[in-house]
């Protein structure tokens, strides 16, 4: 079932809230602004942060719930260099560009297409036009959030591009498996099925080293508790407060790449993706002061994302998988996030 609302108006455009419910005890909110997932909810617990109103988003800091692109993460000095052409971006996060810039996708008002049927879609539309944010191109961006008989929540991305362009889109989802209002994450379990991560520099993106997890706070090949790593005095850890790191998983193709488990409901979250990395991000930098969904408060490590993408800064690298989606060439990947009940 999909129901579509009107959720309020940005310069006279309308912004529509549509709801989409499984049947199966699945049931998510998601915004025609910024693809925005307000709230999904199994069982009745809802699971992650949000925010009110339409306004609350307009300064939605976090990006809560958001899609994101062209580029996900962070691209060192707001700069790069494709087919011998330098290319500036906006330095919206230091000396560095992040999320796609002043006006990335999570601000964009996305044209949708719903289709109720026994697992609800709803696609996203989006043309990026050659220019915006200095990204090279234009882009034909789509989006399709499905919701699965087997209680999963489905993002397709897909795309293309009239020239070489950086394209690497995630969704910045903040979960909390004990319901989004219960507090710190500390004490989820965690579990990436990832032999090797990707150490940041102290502004926070990859400084190109591939390093084992063996004996460390990012080996969390069997399940942990989150509080472990933030009680770790592992340097990468104590530089940010927490996780905020890329993971570079185990295999390819598509596959399981993390399981978090809430330790109050019991409520287990698989992620499967076809990418090459995800970057666990534990709520760090959360504004303890903003009023935010039903009058929450939420402070550092009260969520957890788990972006799917390819590395990032990746374009200073050789050595990572590519960020670079070829002129006329589809890009097309799927992360799937699915619930279930896990005995307590």
């Amino acid at each position: 079932m999909i129901k579509k609302q009107l959720f309020g108006t940005i310069n006279n455009q309308d912004v529509f809230i549509y709801t989409l419910d499984n049947g199966n005890g699945l049931k998510a909110e998601i915004l025609s602004y910024g693809g925005i997932i307000k709230s999904l909810a199994y069982n009745g617990i809802d699971v992650v942060l949000g925010r009110d109103t339409l306004n609350d988003y307009l300064n939605n800091e976090g990006y809560f719930g958001a899609l994101i692109g062209r580029n996900a993460n962070r691209i060192e000095g707001a700069a790069f260099s494709l087919n011998g052409k330098n290319y500036t971006l906006a330095k919206n996060d230091g000396n560095n560009n992040l999320h796609g810039g002043n006006k990335g996708f999570d601000s964009k008002i996305w044209d949708c297409e719903e289709l109720d049927m026994q697992e609800p879609q709803l696609t996203l539309h989006l043309i990026s036009p050659d220019g915006e944010e200095g990204f090279p191109g234009t882009a034909e961006i789509q989006v399709t959030y499905t919701l699965t008989q087997e209680n999963s929540l489905k993002i397709h991305y897909e795309a293309a591009c009239d020239q070489d362009t950086v394209l690497n889109l995630t969704n910045h989802t903040y979960f909390n498996l004990n319901g989004h209002e219960s507090g710190s994450v500390e004490n989820h379990s965690m579990q990436i099925n990832a032999s090797f991560y990707t150490p940041n520099t102290p502004e926070c993106f990859p400084n190109g080293e591939i390093l084992s997890v063996e004996g460390t706070a990012f080996d969390l090949r069997a399940p942990k508790k989150l509080k472990n790593g933030f009680e770790s005095k592992h340097p990468q850890i104590m530089l940010f407060d927490g996780y905020d790191h890329n993971f570079v998983l185990d295999g390819c193709g598509y596959r399981l790449a993390a399981i978090a488990i809430g330790d109050k409901t019991g409520i287990c979250m698989e992620t499967y993706t076809d990418q090459p990395g995800v970057q666990l991000y534990t709520g760090n930098g959360i504004n303890a002061a903003t009023t935010c969904k039903q009058g929450c408060k939420y402070a550092p490590h009260h969520a957890f994302c788990l972006e799917t993408q390819v590395f990032p800064n990746a374009l200073k690298f050789a050595h990572f998988p590519s960020s670079i989606c070829p002129a006329g060439i589809k890009y097309d990947t799927c992360t799937e996030y699915k619930f279930s009940l896990c005995p307590r």
